[in-house]
């Protein structure tokens, strides 16, 4: 009976091609419509956030270097149009996060109408939770991944001689690690809601995650490496939270299949009485 519902209801809400065309175009258009509004709102304030983003350095270099607190402290710009292209970047970036809740709203109205209700009504809690996560990502970056890889990068300053090796950043190369750290992972650690959700309806498992441990450690190692310098210390400092993101998950997954079980073993008693 549950099933003949489940297909009536889809079969309700079946519409033709052009129509599915149609409200894609629609979704598309808000979201880039709430992209370019959020855009034009942060490059009015991409000054200030980029003084945000430098904080970490600005704190890496006050430790490492105590006697140069509160004295100016130089990112380096080597292009005629290179400070206007970073605040561009940070703009974007901001427009990005700020934008998110509206871009993820729309991809789960276009996709809804072809959910199953009790899948629709897994998914809604999800919606709160992406963002939260996502906020949860870029936190860790900001606070202890990149003060963390900009302290050991400035204790590698050393003076050999009459030579002297000095970290000197340049500030678009600066910006482009911080934000595309950021937003790595922010998007990374929506693993543990994209792994609910799709416990929730029946499509992984606790043993299927633990049997793909291995594939994980090397995608996460591959994706590492893909976002971060080449070097080991960087691809370390965000691989290994990556994997407790991942086993994290792995434990959510768990608990939500046995919450599942009692909750079928409830329904199953209540249906023999």
């Amino acid at each position: 009976m549950t099933a003949k519902t489940d297909d009536e209801e889809i079969e309700a809400s079946r519409a033709p091609l052009l129509e599915h065309l149609i409200e894609l175009r629609s979704r598309l258009v808000v979201s880039i419509g709430a992209l370019f509004v959020a855009f034009c709102g942060c490059f009015f304030f991409a000054t200030n956030i980029f003084l945000f983003l430098t904080e970490p350095f600005v704190a890496a270099v006050e430790r490492v270097h105590p006697d140069r607190a509160h004295q100016a402290i130089n990112l380096y710009n080597t292009d005629a149009m290179g400070f206007f292209v970073v605040k561009v970047k940070v703009a974007l970036f901001a427009a990005i996060i700020v934008a998110f809740p509206i871009i993820a709203w729309q991809a789960y109205a276009f996709v809804a109408p072809g959910l199953y209700k009790r899948e629709r009504s897994a998914v809604a809690p999800f919606l709160v939770a992406a963002p939260i996560m996502f906020l949860l990502g870029a936190t860790f970056v900001y606070f202890v991944a990149m003060p963390f890889a900009l302290e050991f990068a400035l204790n590698q300053q050393v003076t050999v001689g009459q030579i002297h090796v000095e970290y000197l950043p340049k500030v678009d190369e600066y910006i482009a690690l911080v934000t595309t750290l950021v937003l790595a992972f922010g998007l990374f650690f929506q693993m543990p809601v994209v792994l609910a959700l799709l416990a929730r309806i029946g499509v992984v498992s606790t043993s299927l995650l633990l049997k793909s441990w291995r594939y994980a450690l090397v995608g996460i190692a591959a994706f590492a490496a893909l976002v971060t310098p080449p070097d080991v210390l960087s691809m370390s400092i965000m691989a290994i939270p990556m994997y407790c993101v991942f086993l994290v998950s792995i434990g959510i997954v768990w608990l939500i299949e046995r919450g599942n079980a009692k909750r079928e073993a409830a329904e199953a008693a209540a249906a023999a009485e």
